[in-house]
């Protein structure tokens, strides 16, 4: 347990942190999860409009370092290679 002022603000502090990522992960999960479910019926149309909504809120919660900026671009860069696939 923190025993200094500075380490129960610091355990405040990553406690906070630690929900407020938690529900972005979520949501980031979320949209890829309704990607995959549109690319799993089969329409075209449907994925790339999920994958357009998913994109940005991706890259958002990249941006606040929830999700590494690497590891958006390789999961963007799957789904998008799958959307590819059902085109073709």
């Amino acid at each position: 347990m923190a025993n200094s002022k500075q380490a129960r603000k610091r355990a405040r502090q990553a406690e906070s942190r630690r929900v407020l990522k938690a529900g972005q992960r979520s949501m980031v999960r979320t949209y890829i999860k309704r990607v995959i479910k549109a690319i799993n019926s089969g329409d075209h149309a449907q994925a790339m409009d999920a994958f357009k909504s998913a994109q940005p809120v991706i890259d958002r919660i990249a941006d606040k370092d929830t999700l590494s900026k690497k590891k958006a671009a390789r999961i963007k860069s799957r789904l998008n290679k799958r959307i590819k696939a059902l085109a073709a």
